[in-house]
């Protein structure tokens, strides 16, 4: 079982940027691959970037945006630069079993509650 929290979430002007943490409970975290997803109002989730058990492999849906994590301190980060007012969303962190990154909403079990990002023109 693995408990993730978000935050780092809040109210930026388009061009700024944001850094979201998700910190993870356990001491399992090493052994999941993390992924960031988000879904706007009257929108589904779809996926933001992901990273491997080991952090060597990554993938993304916009360049402008930077995952990575910090295995010691149970904690994923996503960085996110260059913010447009289409990227607010609820923000969520999600952990899965697989070794490999996965943009898939399905490869991933434990999700956060969230934490909102709101872009201002």
């Amino acid at each position: 079982q693995v408990q993730l929290v978000e935050s780092g979430g809040g109210l930026v002007q388009a061009g700024g940027s944001l850094r979201l943490s998700c910190a993870a409970s356990g001491r399992t975290f090493s052994r999941y691959s993390m992924g960031w997803f988000r879904q706007a109002p009257g929108k589904e989730r779809e996926f933001v970037a992901a990273i491997s058990r080991s952090g060597g492999s990554t993938g993304y849906a916009d360049s402008r945006f930077t995952i990575s994590r910090d295995n010691a301190k149970n904690t994923v980060y996503l960085q996110m630069n260059s913010l447009k007012p289409e990227d607010t969303a609820v923000y969520y962190c999600a952990a899965g079993s697989r070794s490999e990154p996965s943009t898939s909403h399905e490869s991933f079990t434990y999700w956060g509650q969230g934490t909102q990002v709101t872009v201002s023109s």
